[in-house]
């Protein structure tokens, strides 16, 4: 999965898988302070939880949600209204805000492509939960070091150079037989958009 926006920031797709949901939320916590410390952007993570008996659940994190869409539209819309024309602006704008911040929301999603998202329900492992990173500016050497401290868990997917997955795969504890690619059997069909 590689798309370029308009500004030709290469987004990155990374899955992990872990034994249990507290490993999976410490990742992260970690993928998020990695950001926080300008490491990587994240702009989005999926975590995919599968039981014993199959059944997967998927929770969108950081992909923006039409309901915080249109308070934050509300929000800045009504504002301007009140700025611009008292009360009934205010009213105005709160109203045509909320409208667009929600349907922006469901049009422009900007996160985990839903095609990757039902890829990663079924090909997450029974009892095991994977976190899906969408992340663009990565810095692979700081992503490196972060996964050294999860050993056990087991790289799903990430569309990286080979020798940055194998460095990867080295630093989860799993064992790297040469330089394979980490592709699924069979990819999504990329976006158009």
């Amino acid at each position: 999965m590689t798309r370029k926006h308009d500004d030709q920031t290469i987004e990155t797709l990374v899955g992990i898988a872990f034994d249990d949901m507290y490993r999976a939320q410490e990742f992260l916590s970690a993928a998020r302070r990695l950001s926080a410390n300008k490491r990587l952007v994240l702009k989005d993570a999926v975590i995919v939880a599968k039981n014993e008996s199959g059944h997967a659940v998927v929770r969108e994190t950081t992909d923006p949600q039409p309901a915080r869409s249109a308070v934050s539209g509300a929000v800045w819309t009504g504002l301007i209204g009140l700025l611009l024309g008292g009360p009934v602006g205010w009213l105005a704008g709160t109203a045509v805000g909320a409208g667009a911040g929600a349907v922006t929301a469901k049009v422009l999603d900007y996160g985990i492509p839903d095609e990757w998202v039902a890829w990663f329900r079924d090909a997450v492992l029974p009892g095991t939960v994977t976190v899906a990173l969408l992340v663009t500016e990565l810095d692979r050497e700081a992503l490196i070091a972060e996964v050294e401290r999860f050993q056990g868990a087991r790289l799903v997917y990430a569309n990286l150079d080979d020798l940055t997955l194998d460095r990867i795969r080295k630093a989860l504890g799993e064992v790297v037989l040469g330089s394979v690619a980490s592709v699924p059997d069979t990819i999504p069909e990329q976006p158009t958009s």
